[in-house]
């Protein structure tokens, strides 16, 4: 075994000797080494801007409670710096206090201090200022760029000492994270990338934090920082030095979703399965991206087309529900790879080949004894091994975990945890709306204007996502087009993201990009008259690119060219011709979202009310519903733009973009890739949009919302998200968790039977039983049905053990349901709930 580390504490000596407790962080090729312990690290990422303070202590103890011992977080500069100089460490972006919250919970934090994140977030965390700090270079080796860096992770550094927050003052972080995923882009760039690599390791370690650095996906992380691996799978990474430990930063629960993309979803079972698999060849630490995924509120979402909604397909939601089973399942996973932790961090992995897609792994326990992972890589089959003169089935792309060797107390495969679903239900609806219409025309005194055509940015520095483009085009008696009724065509070509097109104030058509090319192309007849035209382009911006090589220079915006065809001159180019600018809209101008700006104009009420109108506000005002369950809006009926509750930017709303892409039913086995599990498609991309219970009064509420396209408001409720139905679907030879304890504590000689737990959220009880069978019976939860065999008592033991209550336990076998209804048939219960 590697000898450890120990350079961590003689680098930070006299900040170590100040502190007043004694600790120390290092780590050697088994595991990170907490004041001397060896240590296998479950970790999850939860993201403190994406969720709201009131948010976090549920959120981390969920997290806690889940089986995790680390939380993960990166740190947002584009939040906490806004503008040069000038720091904001308050509401959801208040870093110290969520890290101290964690620490409450008693759990570890690994700070991805960056500060380049990625993450889908606007500008990958960058502020947009500092792409106009003269001779700047993203993440390259670029002396402003580094200067500024240093001084923003410099700034962290200092905070969390500060606060005493690294374990070695006593706090909870035990790693950071310098750069983020650099590995590519380095390869891309070439020299200056790798002494940028250097500069980068360098400076993080002078800044003596007393805990160790890591670069993910770095493969040439220059010592002593530890390389990691992102991924869906990880089990085939080995880390750059033999006395590094093999460790995880990403394990993708999921996928985000995109504006006019399918919603992505990964099994519990295949979640499991990368766990296992990982740990079984050496792996000591591994964290779930995401454990929350959260919300883009505001103008965060990057990209660009990120989706409001972060919900990555988490273990616990977007609203802090935990989406069941995965949750649960890996939850019990957790506690069984704790049960091994002791053999895990003492011995390397003894492989043994059990068949031709099966394998085992064994690790000795200091004291004697073993514990074994189980194997069965094959996608299509069960097998039965046989391993130590027992037999063991595995069912297909499953990992079977034997702390002592012998006894299965769980199988990535086999999910013994509730499932659940949850059900959007309407609570205000029929609001009094007001409207308000927004200036087409895109002239007025604060106009700029220039010869050609401007990038959006550059003009906009993010300030608004919107940037109109202006200009005249004059049309004489004598075109042809007046008399034939055959309008010229306008085309606009457009660096993205979408644009609307108004022709003396009117719309007349918008184009949008996408995902994989946020570029587009408008062309189309436009209604032009005699004598002057205005012609107004309303570019809007749909995130900042979060990815990819300097995209700091990647563009937005109309660019050109710009013509007409058509005419008599047949074809009259508009991109160099005088162009007026504005940046943002009247509306914002007047902060309608507001409750002080929203009464600054009049609207129009009863049935004056624009409908289906493009450029137009709403507002009302509304009385919060009762209760604790999460709320969100459903704006199914509205078209793109935004929305505020009460000045608070829920964010950006497109469900008129419907997503695309091959959505159906989705076997867990086999390799998973971010295509291969969708829904939504011919739906919206999003539907619904969270609404923080926090950010409510009691009574009078103002929401503001702007449409851009032409919704309806009427259509707009406001819904609460609860569990409705919860399932269990246990097979009656279930590795149990709980028979393996009872027999390690001498408690029981029989193993014990698995049981069917079901569980409603705190305030409801379980009113019905849906259905319930012991036996063959098929389907998932929400759409069970019985099979060839029932057992006729099956409902029994339900209705007298779970109606009314708001948790129960039925034991899964033969005698509880009326007898075997099938003898030699190897059985299960289905069984689902109804919670109100």
């Amino acid at each position: 075994m590697a000898k450890p580390v120990m350079w961590w504490s003689l680098l930070s000596l006299s900040f170590l000797l100040s502190s007043i407790t004694e600790a120390s962080i290092t780590y050697d090729s088994k595991s990170i080494i907490i004041n001397g312990q060896r240590r296998i690290l479950l970790s999850g990422s939860i993201h403190y801007p994406r969720s709201t303070p009131e948010m976090w202590p549920d959120l981390i103890q969920k997290a806690k409670d889940g089986g995790l011992d680390v939380i993960q977080t990166y740190v947002f500069w584009n939040g906490h710096e806004p503008s040069p100089g000038e720091y904001y460490f308050e509401g959801r972006y208040d870093l110290v206090k969520f890290l101290k919250l964690a620490h409450q919970a008693g759990l570890y934090v690994h700070l991805r201090i960056g500060p380049y994140v990625c993450a889908e977030w606007n500008f990958g965390g960058f502020p947009v200022w500092l792409k106009y700090v003269p001779g700047m270079q993203f993440r390259t080796d670029n002396e402003p760029f580094k200067a500024a860096m240093q001084n923003f992770t410099t700034k962290i550094v200092d905070m969390m000492k500060f606060e005493r927050l690294f374990e070695t003052q006593g706090g909870p972080i035990i790693m950071s994270q310098i750069e983020n995923e650099y590995g590519p882009e380095e390869w891309e760039i070439g020299a200056p990338g790798k002494v940028y690599t250097k500069w980068a390791a360098e400076m993080a370690v002078g800044l003596g934090t007393g805990v160790p650095w890591v670069m993910c996906k770095q493969d040439d992380a220059p010592d002593p920082i530890i390389n990691a691996c992102n991924g869906f799978y990880c089990d085939w990474f080995t880390p750059n030095k033999k006395y590094k430990p093999k460790m995880w930063t990403e394990n993708w629960t999921g996928w985000f979703t995109g504006f006019g993309g399918a919603v992505p979803h990964r099994s519990a079972e295949d979640i499991a399965y990368s766990v296992a698999k990982f740990i079984q060849t050496g792996g000591s630490f591994m964290n779930y991206y995401m454990f929350h995924g959260g919300t883009n509120f505001g103008r965060t979402a990057g990209g660009p087309f990120i989706a409001t909604s972060y919900d990555y397909d988490a273990p616990i939601d977007e609203y802090g529900l935990p989406r069941e089973p995965k949750y649960g399942h890996l939850r019990d996973l957790h506690k069984a790879i704790k049960l091994c932790e002791p053999a895990l961090v003492y011995s390397e992995p003894i492989k043994t080949v059990l068949g031709s897609k099966q394998e085992a792994y064994v690790f000795n326990y200091q004291a004697g004894g073993c514990a074994a992972f189980l194997a069965n890589n094959d996608a299509n089959s069960d097998v039965t091994v046989s391993f130590r003169d027992l037999n063991y089935d595995l069912p297909p792309w499953s990992i079977s975990i034997l702390p002592d060797c012998k006894n299965t107390v769980f199988n990535t495969a086999r999910v013994g945890a509730q499932s659940s679903e949850t059900k959007m239900t309407p609570v205000s609806r029929g609001f009094a709306w007001e409207s308000y219409n927004e200036e087409t025309t895109a002239y007025d005194d604060k106009s700029a204007t220039t010869g050609g055509l401007m990038e959006q940015i550059n003009v906009t520095r993010d300030a608004s996502d919107y940037l109109w483009y202006s200009t005249d085009v004059k049309i004489e008696p004598n075109e042809a087009f007046l008399n034939t009724g055959k309008y010229p065509v306008l085309t606009v070509m457009s660096a993205g993201h979408a644009l609307h097109v108004f022709i003396n104030g009117q719309l007349s058509g918008t184009a949008y990009g996408g995902l994989d090319n946020p570029k587009l192309t408008f062309s189309n007849n436009v209604k032009l008259i005699v004598g002057i035209n205005k012609i107004a382009l309303l570019s809007v911006a749909v995130g900042l690119p979060s990815v990819g090589k300097q995209f700091e220079t990647w563009n937005a915006g109309v660019l050109g060219p710009v013509t007409l065809t058509g005419l008599n001159d047949k074809q009259r180019d508009l991109t160099m011709q005088k162009w007026s600018y504005k940046v943002g809209l009247t509306g914002e101008a007047l902060n309608l979202n507001s409750l002080s700006g929203s009464s600054s104009v009049e609207w129009m009420k009863g049935s004056l009310i624009a409908q289906n109108q493009p450029l137009t506000w709403y507002k009302t005002i509304f009385d919060a519903p009762g209760g604790n369950d999460p709320l969100a809006l459903d704006m199914g009926s509205m078209g793109k733009g935004q929305v505020w509750i009460n000045g608070q930017s829920i964010g950006r709303h497109w469900p008129a973009y419907k997503a695309y892409g091959k959505c159906g039913v989705c076997n867990y086995a086999g390799e998973y890739n971010e295509k291969k599990c969708a829904s939504n498609c011919g739906e919206p991309s999003q539907r619904w949009y969270h609404v923080p219970r926090s950010w409510l009064n009691p009574t009078g509420n103002l929401m503001v919302i702007f449409e851009e396209l032409g919704g309806n408001p009427s259509g707009t409720t406001l819904d609460v998200k609860a569990v409705q139905i919860v399932c269990a679907d246990i097979y009656e030879a279930q590795p149990s968790l709980a028979s393996y304890l009872a027999l390690a504590n001498g408690k029981s000689i029989v193993p014990l039977k698995p049981k069917a737990h079901l569980w409603c959220t705190p305030g409801k009880k379980i009113s019905t039983i849906k259905f319930a069978s012991f036996g063959t019976p098929e389907g998932v939860c929400g759409s069970f049905r019985e099979g060839s065999c029932h057992a006729r008592k099956s409902y029994d033991a339900f209705q007298k053990k779970c109606i009314g209550q708001q948790s129960c336990a039925v034991t899964v076998s033969p005698e509880i349901f009326g007898g075997d209804p099938c003898p030699g048939t190897r059985k299960k219960l289905s069984v689902e709930a109804i919670c109100t």
